[in-house]
């Protein structure tokens, strides 16, 4: 069956069960899953405690319907997220030309899969905006703001997003520059205007810390000076806070959202759409010094 050329689904899944479920359901609750292809990329546990859940999260899979086709890669070994998402969305980006990422722990809105695709194929020959975003800050669109739901930032989000071949394959995964950018304090304050933490994020991969995906795409989109579409009302919530969580274990979060009804099945994009110096400013609150220590407080205190 063919697809009216919607972006394949990519989702990568590890041992949540219940998160899973919950994220499965809500896209298959979208609009346009039956329309849509769903590929699953399920990681290997880490050690023989893990193995019992991840074959409970592959055995739910199994089951799931609802979309024009469903694949399923499972992993032998644990690659961890961020080398099994450069890989996986390399593969499907590759074939495809463009593509949506979700991650096992994001319930989205019914109409999520409308504005991804509709934003995919509206700004496709934009070549500075490198991705767009489901998810989106609580930000207030500003008086006298241009027709659109939408702004630009110069930080893409990981939760829900999606992009093309040729931003993708763009992306310095190595960082060939590190060794010039962590003595240059003029670029590391740069990189820092869109989060205290980006600097921290990237060296701490860079020095085997970390594996993540997300701050090397950041990086890339820093240097070449790009920009990610986010709506003002998040298509997307993040439902992985807590101990099961890899990467998200705060249960309080700053990060909390203002939904998107989800009733709305078009959108209205600016073709000439430029960036807001109120909005980054907002923007940059969430990622300051100042709120990172106060969600950190907020979570010891329970």
């Amino acid at each position: 069956m063919k697809n009216n050329n919607l972006a394949p689904i990519c989702l990568f899944t590890y041992n949540r069960l219940n998160q899973t479920i919950k994220t499965i359901e809500a896209l298959s609750d979208n609009y346009l899953a039956s329309r849509s292809d769903l590929i699953i990329f399920s990681d290997g546990a880490k050690d023989n405690k893990t193995q019992k859940e991840v074959d409970d999260v592959r055995n739910f899979l199994k089951t799931v319907n609802g979309f024009n086709s469903i694949k399923i890669f499972e992993s032998n070994e644990n690659r961890g997220l961020g080398p099994s998402i450069i890989s996986g969305v390399s593969q499907v980006v590759g074939d495809h030309g463009k593509v949506i990422v979700l991650e096992d722990d994001l319930y989205t809105t019914p109409n999520f899969l409308d504005y991804m695709n509709q934003a995919l194929d509206f700004y496709a020959d934009n070549d500075k905006i490198i991705s767009v975003c489901g998810y989106g800050l609580k930000i207030k669109k500003p008086k006298n703001y241009i027709d659109s739901d939408f702004y630009l930032y110069g930080r893409s989000s990981s939760w829900g997003w999606g992009t093309w071949k040729n931003r993708w394959e763009s992306i310095d995964w190595d960082v060939k520059d590190w060794q010039n950018l962590k003595s240059n304090k003029t670029k590391i304050k740069a990189f820092n205007y869109n989060g205290s933490d980006m600097f921290a994020m990237l060296k701490s991969v860079k020095e085997g810390k970390g594996n993540s995906w997300a701050i090397r795409f950041c990086y890339t989109q820093f240097k070449q000076r790009k920009y990610s579409l986010m709506p003002f009302k998040s298509f997307v919530e993040n439902i992985g806070f807590g101990n099961e969580g890899t990467n998200t274990k705060y249960k309080f979060s700053r990060f909390k959202t203002e939904m998107n009804p989800g009733k709305a099945r078009k959108f209205n994009f600016d073709k000439n759409i430029k960036v807001n110096k109120n909005i980054e400013r907002e923007c940059y609150k969430y990622h300051s010094l100042i709120i990172r220590v106060y969600s950190r407080i907020r979570y010891v205190l329970g």
